[in-house]
Formats: C-alpha cells, sequence, structure tokens
C-alpha cells in the first residue's frame, strides 16, 4: 500500500481512524520511509479522543496527523458499535516491534527520545541486540524543556533517521510531534507512552489473559491505582459514544489518510 494512496478510516467524533489491520499498516509506513514523506502517527485510545473533545488545540493535533491507529480497545469496541468495525486494534507497543522489525529488512536508522536517561539507555542497549539489522542511531531522555527544543531538533535531523519513538507522555508527546514534524523531517514519528519502560524491563506488559480479555487498561490501574483519574475517561467515552451513537461518525465520513 503507498504513502501517497488513502487508507480506509472511521472518524471517531472527528478523528480519522485507520480501519487496517497491522500488515497493512505496517506496508504503509515502510511506503513512508521510501518517499521520506513525515509521517505522525499517533496510537489512539479514548482518554486521547476524551482528552482532544475537551481541548481544541490537541483535537487539532489528532485531526492533523498522518495516520491514526485503533490502539485503545475502547476505540475498537465504538468502530464496531457504530457499524463501522476496523480490522483489528493495532496496539502502539506491537506496531513498534513490527516496524523494527521491518527496520532489519531494510536497515533502517531509529532514534530513541524520551522517558529517563536509565530507561532510555537500557532501552537502546535491548533493542539494538534484540534488532541488530537496524542501527540505533542515538537516543536522549524526555526530561527538557522547550528552551532545549531546537538543541533537540538539530540532534534528530542530523541523526537521519526513518523511525523516530517518542515516550513523553500522551499530553506532551503528540503536541511536541505535532508542532515540529515539518522541521524533523522524519519519515515516521510515533508517539509510544510507557512501551520503553516495558522495552526496558522496568515495567511490565499486561499478561496475555489481559491482553485477549481487552483488560489492559485494568491492568495498569491495578499496577498504578495513581492512574484512576485518568481511568474515568473511559467510562465517560463509552457513555458519549452509546448516547450520540447517531452522530460519532458523521464527521469526514470514509475520509482517506493522505
Amino acid at each position: 500500500m503507498k504513502a501517497d494512496s488513502k487508507i480506509p478510516t472511521i472518524p471517531i467524533f472527528g478523528i480519522r481512524v485507520s480501519k487496517v489491520d497491522m500488515a497493512a499498516t505496517v506496508a504503509y509506513l515502510t511506503e513512508a520511509v521510501v518517499t521520506r514523506e513525515p509521517h505522525q502517527v499517533i496510537t489512539a485510545n479514548p482518554i486521547m479522543v476524551m482528552a482532544g473533545l475537551n481541548d481544541p488545540a490537541y483535537m487539532n493535533i489528532m485531526k492533523s496527523a498522518e495516520l491514526v491507529v485503533p490502539d485503545g480497545t475502547g476505540v475498537v469496541w465504538a468502530a464496531k458499535y457504530c457499524n463501522e468495525p476496523v480490522a483489528e486494534r493495532v496496539a502502539g507497543f506491537d506496531l513498534l516491534h513490527e516496524l523494527l522489525r521491518q527496520g532489519e529488512r531494510y536497515q533502517w536508522r531509529v532514534y530513541l527520545l524520551g522517558s529517563t536517561p536509565e530507561v532510555i539507555q537500557e532501552t537502546a542497549k535491548r533493542l539494538q541486540l534484540q534488532y541488530p539489522g537496524v542501527t540505533i542511531a542515538g537516543y536522549r531522555d524526555g526530561f527538557f524543556g522547550p528552551e532545549a527544543d531546537e538543541e533537540v531538533i538539530h540532534e534528530i535531523v542530523s541523526k537521519q533517521p526513518d523511525l523516530l519513538f517518542v515516550a513523553r507522555g500522551a499530553d506532551s508527546q503528540e503536541p511536541w510531534i505535532g508542532k515540529y514534524k515539518t522541521r524533523l523531517g522524519v519519515p515516521v514519528m510515533m508517539g509510544v507512552g510507557g512501551s520503553f519502560d516495558i522495552i526496558s524491563g522496568k515495567s511490565r506488559r499486561a499478561p496475555k489473559a489481559f491482553q485477549k480479555l481487552r483488560l489492559e487498561w485494568m491492568y495498569r490501574l491495578l499496577k498504578e491505582p495513581t492512574r484512576y483519574k485518568r481511568m474515568l475517561a473511559l467510562p465517560k467515552f463509552v457513555l458519549k459514544v452509546v448516547r450520540e451513537k447517531d452522530n460519532v461518525t458523521k464527521v469526514e465520513q470514509n475520509a482517506g489518510i493522505h
């Protein structure tokens, strides 16, 4: 699938969510690397959708992303509930690894940005060992303010990566990528949340049983009870979809990602 072709999408409250499966997603992003066209990839979940509905600036970032994949099971459910099902859940953690597997075939360069100095260093080390055909071109922790943005951008551009993974939390990583994606010029730029914590061994991903039951959110809540305030967005999202079923997908129906 060519990066300049359209990917079928379903608009969830105006956010164009991809309907294709993991394989087609990877094929699309592989072509993006070939064409060198900057693509911001957002791994959408209900918390992010609700954040967008409450913050026009954040909504604009989600709407302007070149690709939004259905990461959260709530987003997958909403699409099906509105009779516009997506092919499957495309989890950001899995997409990261699928892209690195593809990167081994094409000897891609990767830049890692975010988390703590210890976590990012261990993540870079482990990924280089796991994917020796990929070049970890550079990495940096995520503890920097706006005053360091120019330095960070210069560093990333100088390494000429094909993939840029950013782990700074959904409230800051998506806006940061959205603000600088044209200057960064990286073909695939994706926010990956807590993925580096899992890769480095600092934390564990939800067991397979939780994943199969689509209860990864519950596992995270059990491990981190302080997340409960953020998790309140989940029932609010479900209620909003149920109440507004006829209007959820009306905006930009069947629009394509360019």
